[in-house]
């Protein structure tokens, strides 16, 4: 099946990141344990969460960081593990840039910053498959309409 590509401008004009974000985020310090970060993400349901120096984004910290880590003991500090983090995207950075930026740079996420440098959200691969899932069902409602 081809998409209509005249439904998905109409459903989804130009996405940001900031339409697609999770504003509800969990941070964790570069001091905070790996068993620590460990139950806040079971907890939470998160994958994946910015480390934050006071306000500063000093890198994230993802189940996967933490699964190759463990074998280094549970009380080892994040910091030790963690993604050094230099990338962060604005909310008003259109979403196909973002999803691009993902892709080639083989990154599950990416954490949304303001103007003052504030973590206020984070995009995932998931928050990109929801989007997928949105717009398959709008084809497959524009094809029986055709149809």
């Amino acid at each position: 099946m081809k998409l209509d590509s005249e439904a998905m401008r109409t459903a989804f004009p130009a996405l940001t990141v900031g339409d697609l974000m999770q504003t509800r985020v969990h941070t964790a310090s570069p001091d905070d344990t790996l068993a620590h970060v460990h139950r806040q993400m079971r907890m939470s349901g998160f994958r994946h969460l910015p480390v934050v120096d006071g306000d500063r984004l000093v890198g994230v910290i993802s189940d996967r960081n933490i699964l190759l880590a463990w074998a280094r003991g549970a009380e080892t500090p994040v910091r030790d593990f963690m993604t050094r983090y230099t990338e962060w995207v604005h909310p008003e950075m259109l979403a196909k840039e973002a999803a691009a930026r993902m892709i080639h740079d083989k990154i599950g996420s990416l954490v949304v910053v303001d103007r003052a440098q504030r973590v206020v959200g984070i995009i995932t691969e998931t928050d990109f498959l929801r989007l997928a899932h949105r717009a398959l069902i709008i084809q497959e409602a524009a094809s029986q309409e055709e149809g």
